[in-house]
């Protein structure tokens, strides 16, 4: 029998998802204003940018945010609104690796699942700074080159055209089947 008369395997090099990542992290910021603050009245984040770079076992993304906090002084007689450009660095784990993609070809992004949020706000101790607590979590990609197996059929897909499959299922344990008895409303 000529090698053509049997199925075979061939390998193809493509694009696909080769890592994947996930991380939720919660920081804290101190800003500084001005002013000492008596109160909080507010305290929000925006314009937030962002770039994924490939790092060691990880992709890091690397972002800044603006916080903007409003806040009163002089014993709640006055406010103002304090600003602060933050950067960050986030490595953010590859939970899963093709162990055969071309290390070459990698492209890598990421995705804020959960935009920077504050979710706190408060005067410190000292009295002369705010306390932010920040919640932010990034997904993560690698797309890279890899091989993968197919099976090639010599005489291409109309080997298949005239044959039966049964995959598992047949008609008749259906036919005592009583629609108005789901559980769809």
């Amino acid at each position: 029998m000529a090698i053509t008369d049997k199925h075979h395997c061939r390998e193809i090099i493509t694009k696909a998802v080769c890592g994947k990542g996930r991380k939720f992290s919660v920081v804290t910021h101190t800003v500084t204003p001005p002013h000492n603050p008596t109160s909080i009245l507010g305290a929000w984040i925006i314009n937030h940018q962002y770039e994924a770079v490939r790092a060691g076992d990880g992709i890091e993304v690397i972002g800044t945010y603006d916080i903007n906090i409003w806040y009163s002084y002089n014993n709640n007689s006055q406010t103002d609104v304090a600003k602060e450009t933050v950067s960050y660095v986030e490595l953010v784990p590859l939970s899963y690796v093709d162990p055969k993609h071309r290390a070459a070809t990698e492209e890598v992004s990421a995705e804020a699942t959960q935009e920077p949020n504050c979710v706190e706000a408060s005067v410190t101790s000292s009295g002369t700074s705010v306390a932010i607590r920040v919640e932010r979590e990034f997904a993560v990609e690698m797309i890279a080159e890899t091989k993968v197996c197919v099976r090639v059929c010599p005489n291409g897909c109309n080997d298949y055209v005239d044959k039966d499959y049964d995959f598992g299922a047949s008609t008749s344990e259906y036919d005592d089947f009583d629609p108005d008895l789901s559980d769809e409303v």
